[in-house]
């Protein structure tokens, strides 16, 4: 059997990219004919759709897919979470993780929407410093919780490979709402996130 791979993409925003693309590549010198760039703008098109599906996301509604009662009241801290974004002011990556904490305040949401409302602000044109409220806000607004606590690491590809060309720099950002303002809370969330707990 021959491979096949069903994708779903919008035909008029892949077209429609598709000419843009083949003229970046003939302004920067290339032939779009050439064998290994027959496809090219017809692969980029369809990545920067994925790349840039944030757009479609709502956060608030991810979060309140899965919103249950609970009377837990303890921090809940998802750590590690992998994102991939682009730079609004060069549309190069930036990669990295984000560790996210709440305290409930009666409800809670499914741990995986957490990673979900990194993804939905992640994938758009983003500088990390916005993208780090958006995502505190987001959780604040829909679960009403006690506090949240945002604090993002990542490495910009604007920043290693061009301008000042500094390959081992890591931008930090962080924002904190409730109890999270407190520094004995703060200080224990800083400390969970660093620790190597299994």
């Amino acid at each position: 059997m021959a491979y096949s791979k069903e994708e779903f993409y919008s035909e008029e925003a892949t077209l429609a990219m598709m000419g843009h693309y083949k003229g970046i590549l003939e302004s920067v010198g290339e032939d779009p004919q050439r064998e290994g760039l027959q496809k090219t703008p017809e692969r980029i098109a369809k990545a920067m759709q994925y790349i840039t599906a944030g757009y479609n996301m709502d956060a608030r509604e991810i979060l309140n897919s899965a919103k249950f009662h609970e009377s837990y009241s303890e921090m809940v801290i998802v750590k590690d979470i992998e994102l991939y974004s682009l730079c609004e002011h060069h549309m190069l990556p930036f990669f990295g993780k984000a560790h996210i904490a709440y305290i409930p305040n009666g409800c809670i949401t499914g741990l995986s929407k957490i990673a979900r409302v990194v993804d939905c602000y992640a994938r758009r044109l983003q500088v990390q410093e916005r993208m780090t409220h958006q995502i505190l806000d987001a959780i604040q607004e829909t679960l009403n919780p006690l506090g949240v606590a945002v604090v993002i690491e990542a490495k910009h590809l604007c920043m290693m490979m061009r301008g000042v060309s500094k390959q081992n720099s890591v931008t930090t950002t962080s924002a904190f709402s409730g109890q999270f303002k407190t520094n004995e809370t703060r200080s224990e969330f800083l400390k969970l996130i660093t620790a190597d707990l299994y």
